[in-house]
Order: C-alpha cells, then structure tokens, then sequence
C-alpha cells in the first residue's frame, strides 16, 4: 500500500518525458535520473536538464545506512520508498525507468558520506544495478578560473594550474564548495554533452556481504586500520 500511494505521488521526483520503457523512441538510453542532496543542487539542475531525458529526485539530507537491515526499511523509510518508486524497481529492474542513475552530491566529506550511503542502499537491496552498470557518479568541477576572454571549468588542481597557465594576468579563481553555488546556466554545461560520469563498478569476486560488512558495519579495528594505513591529505593549492 505505501508503495502504491508512493508511485502515485512522488514528491521528491521531478520527472522527464522519455522513460527507459519508450520502446519506440530513440532517445530511450539517454534517461538519467539524477539523485542530489538537498534543495539548492536539485534546484540548479532541474532549471538546466534536459526536460526530455533527465529527472530530479532530491534527498531531504543523509539517508540511512541501510546494511544490515531487511528489505522492509525500504517501504518504511519515506526517502527510500520514493526512490524505489521512481526507479520503479520494487519487483525487479525489468521495468526501470531510466537508464543511468546518477548520484551528484557535493565534492566533500558530507557529499561522499551520501554517496556511500546511497551506494549501500543500491548495492544491499538492488545490485544488480551496478552489475548491469546502470549506476554512476557525476563528476562536477572544483574549481572556475577566468579572465576578461575565457572561462575554463576544472575538475583537480592539476587542471587548475593548466588552465591558470592558459590565462592571461592574474585570473580570477573560483572554488566550488557546493553544488548550489553553481548557477543553472553554468550547469547546463556539466550536465550536458560534456557529463563527466564515473561508473560504479564491482569486482565479480567480491561478496558484496564482505564489502558491505568491512566499510559499513560496526567499526571494527580491521576497518580503522584500513583508513590509518590509507590516510591521505589533499590540500588546495594556493597560486602564488
């Protein structure tokens, strides 16, 4: 019942006209349904899609970590209902509704923290949505630099130095701290034919249960000697 009334409004969802179930049209493989955090990034992008082939679902703020728990969260928990409802997955994923679901949270601790979550939530209850390579990161860039003729969006500090190097002056630099400070007519270009997307991919020998249970389950001292080991520091650079 809760799933029912889910489908037939689904608030969190902006939706696109083609599905992935269009059979007759060719555009079918090009749906994507991008997942942001909070209102201010789904804002940007819903003003710069693609309203043909690209739909918003917005994440009220962190969602449950879901590893360990049987698949009942998932109608109970408002957020995770609507999204199953919106991938239209509840009885397998025969009949999803786009074809790349794009998770496009913010470049730091919190972003990824989502993205985990999310991934977890995909990978305990729907994998096989990443073993058919239906689930993506969107790759946003870091950083603008421009002068009075150019503007060159860069996505690392390598690309940053590059593109600084590229300007005359002293170019104007800017550090993107969320995806909500990118305006929607900036981001029509990173959603565009330029998409950056980073597949999330698994190893076919993997248990899942093992992934899931060393990065997701308790915090146990193989996890903690795992992060000491592979610690690592990225400072932004300052140009000089």
């Amino acid at each position: 019942e809760r799933a029912k009334k889910a489908s037939l409004h689904n608030k969190k969802l902006r939706d696109c006209r083609i599905h992935l179930d269009s059979m007759k049209n060719d555009r079918r493989l090009e749906t994507t349904l991008f997942i942001t955090e909070g209102d201010s990034a789904s804002g940007s992008i819903t003003k710069s899609r693609d309203v043909n082939t690209q739909a918003v679902f917005s994440l009220r703020g962190k969602p449950l970590n879901s590893y360990g728990m049987s698949k009942k969260i998932v109608y109970e928990n408002e957020e995770f209902n609507l999204l199953q409802a919106a991938l239209n997955i509840e009885d397998s994923i025969e009949n999803l509704r786009y074809n790349n679901i794009v998770i496009a949270t913010d470049a730091d601790v919190d972003g990824m923290h989502i993205r985990l979550l999310l991934i977890t939530f995909f990978l305990q209850f729907f994998p096989e949505l990443i073993k058919e390579n239906h689930l993506y990161i969107l790759q946003t860039p870091l950083f603008r630099v421009r002068d009075k003729k150019q503007t060159i969006y860069c996505y690392s500090e390598e690309e940053k130095r590059n593109g600084i190097a590229r300007l005359s002056g002293k170019p104007e630099i800017t550090r993107f701290k969320g995806l909500g400070e990118i305006s929607p007519d900036e981001f029509k270009h990173f959603i565009g034919d330029d998409i950056r997307l980073e597949p999330v991919m698994m190893d076919k020998a993997m248990s899942i249960e093992e992934l899931l249970k060393f990065y997701m389950g308790k915090n146990t001292p193989d996890r903690q000697g795992f992060i000491i080991d592979n610690l690592r520091v990225e400072l932004d650079l300052v140009a000089e």
